[in-house]
């Protein structure tokens, strides 16, 4: 069905794609893997009319093409659920799903359908398991349900080649399972897929062919029966890695952050009692609209507390901002690294430092030199791949990204970190060296929320496993007691 042969395509001081060569039959699900910045989202890009190559060529259906604009790309029966969220949070579900393709009434004045809209938003929404009402603005949305939106909107568009990039990045089990489900339909009528993820076990349970980028170029190919987690990772990043994990390893000390009868104002009638070892990982489960997220928010003075206490080192704290927590050493990674983490039109340098400028300046004058320094000191600590601390954060790949975020906090000194979702969308060599930069801030005696839907990283990287469902704690878990099928049965509890 495509072909793309010998696709090349440079950025300024970077070569995106070095003569790759790529196809997908009809009714094929073909996993294209590669760490961050190993040129996937590039190609894809290509495919949705974003970016044009510098050479090279695109069959489809055996004729070429020259995919000009992302509309084209619709034209040619090409849909696309970027990795990146792309919905408007003024609009309803309904409005995004069918955002420039409105069904309109007969007659001069095209009156939009919106009828039709919400009955044809209400099916597509409960194919991916959505179960809420299509004229709800997305700002109401969570993350995973805007993903969730965005799938059905790609699916509305009857595409005979879907791209899928990260499509359960921010889905729990439940909602993973029904999109596998989803993609054997789409194989099954003959739909082709892309299906770009880091989770390798749903690839080598999805996928027909698995293609390997690395460095822009490509590294190899596995049928279904050699794609093995090992093989996959040895093609992305040149080793085997050891020790993908990084515990459970830490016993139980003083406790560092306790939440008392806290109430939130997503579920404000709810109260959480929690508490934070320092030196501990506590992972956070449960299913989506659970309320993990907004708990980080009010810990860290993003939402407003409606009740109850935060105690820190076993003193009550008053945090209503998010400059309140700064101050008392308690910092939040994200789960939307571009939204909320990230100032993406500014340099790595200026975001790395943003939160501790007074450090970098004198009577209101940064010092560029040092600032520089401290940044490129972080840069070369984490790996964070970028030409100079002077490339502006939206060049990086989604990995760098959040690895920028998380050089901002280090710059400081950490007592809490509340992670929400702090691999999403990363690659494989990434989330190992975030899983260890994590156990090592806990080897430090820093006190570490991970919230995450990621059943592995959970149950891998977890002391002990605090599990919430609408908004309240149902159950806490030792490590020895962890399993998937424990944490399930209190996550719907």
């Amino acid at each position: 069905m495509l072909a793309m042969s010998g696709i090349t395509k440079k950025f300024p001081g970077v070569t995106a794609l070095s003569d790759v060569n790529f196809s997908v039959g009809s009714g094929e699900v073909v996993a294209l893997v590669g760490e961050n910045g190993a040129g996937k989202s590039t190609l894809i890009k290509i495919l949705a009319g974003i970016h044009r190559p510098d050479s090279g060529s695109v069959n489809l259906h055996g004729k070429s093409v020259s995919i000009h604009s992302p509309g084209y790309a619709a034209q040619l029966g090409i849909g696309i659920i970027h990795q990146e969220l792309e919905v408007i949070d003024t609009l309803d579900a309904a409005g995004n799903i069918f955002l420039g393709r409105e069904p309109t009434w007969a007659g001069r004045l095209r009156l939009i359908d919106r009828r039709r809209i919400y009955a044809e938003a209400r099916t597509l929404l409960a194919r991916v398991g959505l179960n809420v009402a299509p004229d709800i603005p997305l700002r109401f949305f969570s993350t995973a349900q805007k993903q969730l939106v965005e799938i059905a909107r790609a699916l509305s568009q009857n595409a005979q080649l879907l791209i899928m990039d990260e499509p359960t990045s921010s889905l729990t089990l439940t909602e993973t399972e029904r999109l596998m489900q989803l993609v054997s339909e789409l194989r099954s009528s003959g739909v082709s897929v892309i299906y770009i993820s880091h989770r390798l076990d749903e690839v080598i349970r999805i996928a027909d062919r698995v293609v390997v980028l690395r460095d822009g170029k490509n590294a190899g190919e596995l049928s279904r029966e050699e794609s093995t987690h090992d093989r996959m990772v040895q093609l992305m990043v040149g080793r085997s890695l050891d020790a993908f994990y990084a515990g459970p390893a830490s016993s139980e000390r003083r406790v560092c952050l306790e939440l008392k009868r806290l109430r939130t104002a997503r579920y404000p009638a709810t109260e959480v009692s929690l508490s934070i070892h320092a030196g501990e990982i506590l992972g956070l489960a449960g299913l989506i609209g659970a309320g993990r997220s907004e708990l980080a928010q009010a810990v860290f003075g993003v939402d407003a507390v409606r009740g109850g206490s935060v105690c820190l080192d076993g003193e009550p704290i008053a945090v209503r901002s998010p400059r309140d927590a700064i101050r008392r050493g308690i910092y939040l990674v994200p789960e939307d690294r571009r939204a909320s983490g990230l100032l993406t039109a500014m340099t790595v340098r200026e975001n790395i430092t943003l939160a501790d400028l007074s450090r970098f300046s004198v009577s209101g004058w940064i010092r560029r030199a040092e600032e520089s320094r401290a940044a490129a000191e972080s840069c070369a600590s984490l790996k964070i791949k970028a030409p100079s601390v002077e490339t502006v954060a939206f060049n990086l790949s989604g990995g760098n990204q959040q690895k920028v975020v998380l050089a901002k906090w280090l710059l400081l000194k950490p007592r809490v970190i509340l992670f929400d979702e702090p691999t999403r969308g990363i690659d494989v060599g990434a989330k190992a060296e975030i899983y260890h930069l994590m156990r090592r801030l806990a080897a430090q005696g820093v006190a570490i929320l991970m919230i995450s839907s990621d059943m592995e990283e959970i149950l891998g990287n977890s002391d002990r496993v605090a599990v919430m469902h609408e908004g309240r704690i149902t159950g806490v878990l030792n490590a020895a007691d962890c399993t998937q099928e424990a944490i399930m049965k209190l996550a719907v509890a």
